[in-house]
């Protein structure tokens, strides 16, 4: 399936993916973040409704979007690598888990790309760190595709040609792997009471 499609929106919905996973795991010094309760709300509301939940799109974000494939040539000619796209890709042992990663590369790699505003990407060419909802993603993506590295890739045809491309490896890292999906599986478990708890109550109503 293409990504962006009918199909690949339905094969997502309602499901924890790559691309929510920092969402999913967001934690406060007191808990979990708001955003964990945002997100679980979408997931009960697209299988409730059997719709996907519309989502903010931006000018920037838009950009990203046009961008990539342009970001992908660029990436497959200078790592002279063959990128093969994908759709969704269901996680091997957890249910109502998946991610859509941007790119297989050869037997053991992925890769992920990013267009982001020109500020940003001059940071990143002047070594800013990965942002951790990256880290986040790409190691989901890593757990779900069953891949050992993934290249993070930052583009920006804007700026004088040798400073368009950034790639940097991220390993994959078993720990953070095992916490992302000790926290996933707390989450589908809420998920999980909540829809039943709203099936026995309008179950009940309707007797």
């Amino acid at each position: 399936m293409i990504q962006g499609s009918p199909e690949w929106f339905a094969a997502r919905l309602g499901k924890v993916t790559a691309s929510r996973i920092a969402d999913v795991t967001a934690r406060t010094k007191t808990g979990w973040g708001a955003s964990r309760q945002n997100i679980m709300a979408t997931l009960i509301a697209e299988r409730l409704t059997g719709e996907p939940q519309e989502t903010y799109t931006n000018k920037e974000m838009q950009w990203g979007t046009d961008t990539e494939p342009q970001a992908r040539d660029a990436y497959e000619f200078f790592a002279d690598v063959d990128v093969v796209q994908v759709g969704f890709v269901d996680h091997p042992k957890l249910s109502d888990c998946g991610a859509s990663p941007d790119g297989l590369v050869g037997e053991v790699g992925l890769v992920e790309i990013k267009c982001p505003n020109t500020a940003t990407h001059l940071d990143f060419l002047l070594g800013e760190k990965i942002p951790e909802k990256y880290l986040k993603q790409m190691q989901w993506q890593m757990a779900c595709t069953n891949r050992q590295w993934c290249d993070f890739v930052c583009f920006d045809p804007r700026v004088p040609p040798r400073m368009r491309l950034h790639i940097e490896r991220v390993k994959r890292n078993e720990v953070m792997i095992e916490t992302l999906t000790a926290d996933v599986e707390v989450f589908l478990r809420e998920m999980h009471t909540k829809l039943r708890a709203l099936a026995a109550k309008f179950d009940r109503e309707a007797a």
